[in-house]
This record gives structure tokens, sequence and C-alpha cells, in this order.
């Protein structure tokens, strides 16, 4: 109304010039500042040379209003000149939104530009207006009845104008009541657990189920459709669906009500139009029974499997429909599956975008899809899965182009997105069992984009100190054969992760290859070389090396038992040398102990050590052998699909070692549901040795325990423990200096200098009465009359075995408020495992926890684990509680490692 009084006044204005009608020979603009007067020519309903009159120029008014551009329109006549004043509605500065939560900023102005409201554009306050309703329908789609959107103008300098928008949401309405009417077959219990929409269950208190959006609605009542039709209920519909609004808006009442019907069976199944492919094949994918209830999924999955068929045979647009055709009074169902192949279609092109650093080549060679061929849909994905496989990209897209002009070509769209598949840095990281990682390094496994894996460096943790290069190439044929390089150098101690003490230092050079035997399949061999030295520790247990057994001394004798008890019991105050000396008229008395060569005699009975035997210095040529077989739908935390991989290597016979060993590796996925995955792990090893050895080395043992493992248990404590070292006892004070075995006076003071002492060297002590109360007071002692006194120096840590046994099951759950899962994962897993020997020894060993392979002996432990991929490298978490341990395992409930490890 307030426009056309406008528009009423202006008119009566400029009637008096324009009272007769006149030829118009020019049209000049007036009053445009940023309104091009393209749009305003476009708009007037007169050209020059053409003749206007009274009612012409209430078109003119009309139309230049209508444009939405203007607030004020006049018109005015100079001869023959049609002059037209303007004035130009004011543009929008800037918008401002304020009050809103449950919707992103973001969404709101993306609505509002889709309606051509933005900062820049001429302010249409019809247009304001009906955007603010607009923004009031998004929140009623998500259930938020009382939400109101209102839009506040404020004038600006230079005819421009700020809108300010304010939210106020208002409550989220939430499902009071949810029922369904009319079923009689299922309960309505059952019927309801298909919902994603329900009244708010008290065990899923965060998941919104209960907040009523009418897009949840509709998609639960498909999917109550889907569960009917799927079991035979053809005549099944929703007759209405009643929902209600408590006065408040803040809860919503819903009603459904259902025709079941009666249940249909097949009569008949038949493949018409032209299928191409024999219909023998076909059928042998059809799902679908005569005879049998029917089920709409059955024919939909048939309808995609022949389709599937269809495109792997080159004709990508095939299309084949499923049609029911149902006898109500016999309720039966004919079914026919319509086939229309269309033109077989072929690949003009494969196009890769995204790869900046990779190239073409290294994406190339990975295609199963080649260009000129016929199109595949099985090898269009099959290459998409090959790509994803590489580690070297976070995400791969395909898409199929129509090329133009022509309706049976295609081009192939491969979009990736890179990730980090390497580094170069210097790295830090902490793991609970190595403690302190420190490294320089080179790695990478698309090394300047060619696919090729290269690394170098110098790492170092609290175990292990490695000088390392490597170098392989995937494709050192076009056939796909790799051939890999290595060259190593590394220090162990391994007494520093829960086993054993003894250390080694090996040095040594590998080469190998792989060949393709099918897509997922491969095989390889290697031929290396490798020098170990190996250290013994002073605790190292018997089965490394034979204990007790006689040091280096300068000379080898003994004192006996009696001798040794004299001169370590506590001295007189007022001997300051600490040895009781017998004392006469306040002299002390010079004295010689009596000291003994030691013979074969004096020596205990002791089994050899592996040391004893074999020495510790072995230089080796190794063979590997290895097959693997991997379906995983990536390279990094995968979730679907499978990984098998069997190793065996042995050393070359005639070598200084001569042993092999067998390994196995293997995960598979099973998709329980959209959110929830099973994932069975095992780790299975044998090793033995031959010919010249009678058993495996030990420092080629088998352990288990901690991350990658069996988790909960502490790194490498499972299994067999190594049995106690021994020493003979020697004559040493607490300071293990050695006693004196005698005492002469040389400068006759009747005091003892250091100089005067003699036998500085410990002598060891042969046993005379073994129930001698300071024997007695250990129970780690041997004293057997005659022979040198022993005791118990080292621990029981572990010592492996050359079986392995390990078992994992994983549940990957959903990682709540996180969207993008790719670089994170979150498990509950049940873990069991052990390490078994096949050389337990039982005579003069205490070896503990050693067993042959039996389920019994399995250690198991249950709990939750996460891992990320960071921007720091990959951080590990778990925590677990034992379910069955053996005697002296080690438990360790949370487990850790953070940075990259090495």
């Amino acid at each position: 109304m307030k426009r056309f009084l406008v528009l009423l006044a202006l008119f009566v204005v400029s009637a008096p010039s324009l009272a007769q009608s006149f030829r118009v020979d020019d049209i000049r603009l007036e009053g445009l500042q940023r309104v091009s007067a393209s749009p305003v020519f476009a708009a007037l309903p007169v050209q020059v040379g053409e003749t206007i009159d009274r009612e012409d120029v209430r078109d003119i008014i009309r139309s230049l209003f209508s444009t939405g551009f203007f607030s004020g329109v006049q018109i005015a006549r100079e001869g023959r000149v049609l002059i037209v004043i303007l004035q130009e509605r004011p543009s929008i500065k800037s918008i401002n939104i304020e009050g809103n939560k449950a919707i992103k900023t973001e969404q709101l102005t993306e609505v509002m530009e889709e309606n051509d409201l933005r900062e820049g554009e001429i302010l249409q306050q019809d247009l304001l207006q009906g955007i603010t309703r607009e923004l009031e329908r998004q929140y009623v789609a998500r259930a938020r009845y009382g939400a109101s959107v209102e839009a506040e103008v404020e004038e600006l300098p230079n005819n421009m104008v700020g809108i300010d928008i304010q939210v106020d949401e208002g409550k989220s309405a939430r499902i009071k009541h949810l029922n369904i009417v009319g079923n009689t077959v299922f309960p309505e219990e059952e019927l309801l657990d298909l919902f994603e929409i329900d009244t708010g269950k008290w065990y899923k208190p965060l998941s919104g189920a209960d907040q009523y959006a009418k897009e949840k609605l509709t998609g639960d009542i498909e999917t109550l459709e889907s569960f009917y039709l799927d079991r035979g209920y053809l005549d099944f519909e929703v007759l209405s669906s009643q929902i209600s609004i408590s006065p408040d808006k803040t809860q919503v009442f819903i009603t459904l009500n259902i025709h079941e019907g009666e249940i249909y069976t097949v009569k008949s199944i038949d493949i018409a139009g032209d299928p191409i492919i024999p219909e023998e094949r076909l059928r042998r994918v059809v799902l679908l029974r005569e005879g049998e209830t029917f089920s709409q999924r059955y024919m939909t999955d048939t309808s995609e499997y022949v389709t599937t068929m269809m495109g792997n045979s080159g004709y990508t647009n095939a299309k084949v429909e499923g049609i029911p055709e149902k006898n109500q009074e016999e309720h039966t169902v004919d079914v026919t599956f319509f086939v229309d192949p269309g033109k077989r279609v072929y690949v003009r092109r494969i196009n890769f975008r995204g790869n900046v650093k990779t190239s073409d080549e290294v994406l190339r060679r990975e295609m199963r899809q080649m260009e000129g061929a016929s199109a595949s849909n099985s090898r269009i994905e099959q290459s998409k899965v090959r790509l994803e496989r590489l580690g070297y990209f976070k995400e791969v897209q395909v898409n199929t182009v129509d090329v133009l002009g022509t309706d049976d070509m295609i081009d192939v769209d491969y979009s990736v997105e890179e990730q980090a598949s390497g580094s170069i840095q210097a790295s830090v990281g902490y793991a609970q069992t190595t403690g302190l990682n420190l490294g320089v390094s080179v790695q990478q496994n698309n090394w300047l984009g060619t696919g090729k894996q290269v690394s170098f460096g110098i790492n170092k943790n609290t175990y292990q100190t490695l000088y390392s290069y490597s170098y392989s190439d995937p494709y050192f044929t076009p056939d796909g054969v790799s051939r890999g390089l290595s060259a190593y150098y590394r220090t162990r101690d391994y007494s520093k992760i829960n086993v054993s003490s003894y250390s080694t230092d090996a040095y040594g050079a590998d080469m190998t290859f792989g060949y393709p035997i099918s897509e997922i399949s491969r095989v390889g061999f290697g031929l290396g070389f490798i020098n170990q030295k190996i250290k013994t520790g002073r605790y190292a247990p018997q089965e490394i090396a034979s204990s007790p057994s006689l040091s280096a001394f300068s000379s080898n004798s003994y004192i006996t038992q009696y001798d040794w008890e004299n001169i370590s019991l506590p001295a007189a105050s007022a001997n300051p040398s600490g040895y009781a000396v017998p004392i006469e008229n306040n002299q002390y008395q010079e004295f010689e102990i009596d000291t003994y060569a030691i013979t074969e005699e004096n020596l205990l009975a002791t089994q050899p050590g592996f040391i004893d035997e074999y020495g510790k210095d072995f230089s080796s040529a190794t063979l590997s052998f290895n097959w693997s077989r991997i379906t995983l739908n990536r390279g990094i935390l995968a979730t679907r699909g499978s990984s098998q991989r069997l190793q065996f290597e042995a050393t070359v016979p005639s070598s200084e070692m001569e042993y092999y060993k067998l390994t196995y590796n293997g995960h598979i996925f099973f998709p329980l549901t959209k959110d929830f995955t099973l994932r069975l792990k095992s780790r299975l090893g044998y090793g033995d040795g031959y010919g010249s050895m009678d058993e495996l080395p030990f420092f080629e043992n088998f352990y288990s325990g901690g991350f990658g493992s069996v988790r909960g248990f502490e790194r490498s404590t499972l299994g067999p423990r190594g049995s106690p070292s021994w020493e003979y006892r020697t004559a040493v004070d607490n300071n293990r200096n050695a006693l004196p075995t005698g005492w002469t006076d040389l400068n006759r003071d009747g005091n003892i200098q250091s100089t005067e002492l003699s036998g500085v060297s410990p002598n060891y002590i042969a046993c005379e009465d073994p129930t001698s109360p300071q024997v007695l007071n250990s129970s780690y002692q041997i004293c057997e009359p005659g022979k040198l006194m022993a005791y118990q120096t080292g621990g029981v840590r572990s010592i492996g075995g050359n079986v392995l046994a390990e078992f994992s099951a994983e549940m990957i759950l959903p990682i709540p408020f996180i969207e993008d899962t790719r670089s994170m994962q979150l498990v509950a897993f049940v873990d069991a495992g052990n390490v078994f020997s096949g050389y337990c020894r039982k005579d003069n060993f205490k070896q503990l926890n050693c067993h042959e392979i039996s389920a019994d002996y399995l250690s198991s432990s249950a709990g939750f684990g996460f891992t990320w991929i960071s921007g720091f490298g990959p951080m590990t978490f778990s925590y677990s509680v034992p379910l069955h341990r053996n005697e002296n395992d080690r438990t360790e409930a949370f487990q850790f490692s953070f940075g990259t490890g090495f």
C-alpha cells in the first residue's frame, strides 16, 4: 500500500509535463550509483523511436519498481528526451547474526546467500522478511517450534544499511510418546527398535534420538516399510502418521497407523529384456526362490548383482529393475527382472587430480582399468582400492564422466587427497617399555613422488641403538616385481626390557624380491648376511651361560669355611682395620690363613649353557621366503578386509648358526553394523635348530606381552623365565673388598697398615659344615663339603621360547562427537597368548613358567584401546585387566606409546 501511494504521488508530479503524448528520441537516466544502466533499460517497456503517453508512464514506473532496486522513480521530459530520475534502495554493508547455537552461523548465512541476501546486494524488505521466515523453518525442521527470528535494519551513511538478525532458538521439542497401531504379527517393541527416533532411553543420554525431526520420522517409516516388505507383506502400508505438539511446543506425540496384510510367496521368476549375459549365469545370482516368501531386499540385491555383472562386462549404463506382480487372491507374486543393457561403454581417458607430489606414473601403474578398453565397474573400483592401499592418500574418490557427443564412451576421474607418507626430521617419542626415543632419520614411503621407499637414520632408545639404511622399489620391473636393499648396525641391551641379562652387537645386509601372484597375493624371497656378537651380563641365566664358574683371578685358590667365618666376624672396636685379629698384651698379632689350589673335585656340577656349547660370535648367511594376501580397505587403521602373512626364514647350512623360524600374522574384519566392526587377530611362531644346533638360539626366541602382543602384561614378561645364575662365594667384605688371608707386621709397630696385608685377591671358600648358622641364614646358598660354596645372584627374567601363540578379538567402536575417524580408532579388546618352549630344563635348572603348548597356560586380558595418528606421530593408549594369569606373570594395567618409536 505504501509503495502504491509513493508511485501515485510521483505520477501526479510528473503528469503535467507528460500530459501529451510525444515521440521519444532519447532516454536519459539520472541518480544511478551502484546499479548499472543495463538492468534499467532492460526493465523499461519503451524504446527510442516509440511514442508514449500517460499510460506508458504508469507502465514505466511499475516496471522499474518491480526490479526491487529503487525506492523512488520520477519521469520527466525535456523536448523529446525522456528523463528517468531514480532513487536507489540502500545496499547492505554488513549482516550480523546473534543468538544461534543449534545451527551454525555458516549454515544460516548459506540459506541467506541462496536467496540473494548478502553483503553488497541491494536491500529488499520483502526478501528480508521472507528469509527470516525461512530461517524459522530451518529451526522448525529441527523440532524447535518456539524459535523466532527477527531482523532489524540500521541506516548507515552513503545510502547503506546494516542488518542485525536476532535469533531466539527456543527449546528443542522432545518425543514424549511414540506408538504403532494396527500391528498384529510383530510386537510393538520389535518394530520400535528399528527406529532412529525414540522417547529417550536411559542408556542413550547423549544420542539425541528423542529430538523430533521430520526427516528422521520419514526415514523410520521407510525402514518400517522395508521391514515388512522384506518378510513378504506386500500389502503393507502406513495409513496415517499423527503428530501432536504440546501447548508449550516442547513435547511431541507420534502415532503411526499401519496395515500389515498377508504374506506373499514367490510363484515364478523371469528374466526379460536383452540381458546379453546367458540367462543361466544370471540366475546364479538370483536370491529369490520359487515357493519361498517374497523379500524386497532379495529382489533389490538381485537387481544390483545383475547390474554389477553387466557393468563388469562393459555395460556400465545397464538398468535392471525387479518388477513384482501380485495375485491378491492367491497371495503369490510373479517377479520379472527386466534388463536394459544399453550400449557397451569404453573408457576414453583416465585422469588423476589432487596428486601434487605423487607422479601420475605411480598412480597409473595401479590401474586395472585400461584406457581404450571396455569399462568394467569391478576394475574401476579395484583400481581405487589399490590406490588406497598405497598409504600415500588420505582419501581416494572415483567418478565416471560421460564424453560429450557420444553415448558409448566415458572418462574415469580419480581424485586423491595426499597425506604425509614419511618424514625428514629429528624425532622424539616416548614409549612405556622402551623409554625416551631419540633419532635423526629420513623415512619416505613415497620418495620424491616416485613410489619408492627410502629410509636412513640414527635412532636410539633405552635398549637399542640403530644405524640403518633401506631402499625398496615396488615396481623394479613393469610387472610389479619389487626389490629391496637394506643395511644396518645395531646394539641391543635386552636387560632393559624385562629380558634376561645379555646384549647383542650385530651388523648385516639384506636383499629381497617380491612377486605378485594375483591382485591380492604376493610371494617374496630374500638373501642376507648377519654377524652377531653376544655379551652376557653378570646375571645371565644358566640357559645362556653355565654357572657358577671360576673368575679370571690372578690365582685360583680357596680358603676353608672355618677361616672365612673367623675373618668375616665383626671386629673389635680397637681394631682399626676392621678384621678380628687376636690381641696379646694390647698388641695385634701377626696371622696367616692357609690357602689351597682349586681342583676339579672342588667344583660344583653344572650343565653347559648355549654360549658354552656354541660360542659368542656368529656369522651366518640367511634365506627367507614369505607369502602375503591383503584385502584391507586402507593401509592405516583399516576397517574392512583381511590380511595374512606367512614367513619362513633360515640360516644357510654350514653357517655358524643353523636354525629356522616360521611365523604367521593374520587379521580379519567382520562388519556387524554401520558403527561396529569385529576384528580378529592372531600371531603364531615356531623355531628350532637343525644340523649342528640342537635348539633355537636364545637371542632369536619369541617373546610375548605388551603393545602389539598381549596388552595388560609388561612387555616380554610372558612365557619361560631363565634359571637363576650362581656365583662361587669369595672372601670379600660387605663392600666387595677382598678380605686378607694374612698380615705381617713389617715395621714392628703392632698396627696394621694396608701395605702389610697379604692376599689382596679374593679367594674362593670351600664348604666344611653345611649346617653352619651363617650358611643357613639364606636359602639361596649351596654348601657341599669339599665343594666351593656358591650363592644365587640372578633374578628370574624372561628368556623367551621357540613357540609363540597370540590371539586377539577387538570391537571397533564409534567415537562420540568425532566425525572424521580415519586417523583414530577406539576398540574394546580381549587378548590371549603366551610363549612356550620345546626344551624346558627340569634337572639342575630351576626354570619357571616353562611349559609345552597348552591352552591352559594362555594368559589373557580385556580392556579398551585408543590409537591416534597425530601430526606428532602415532599415539596409542590402552587400559586392561587380566582375565587369566600364570604364576610369575607381571601385569601392567595402563600402557601407552607416544611419538615415533623405533
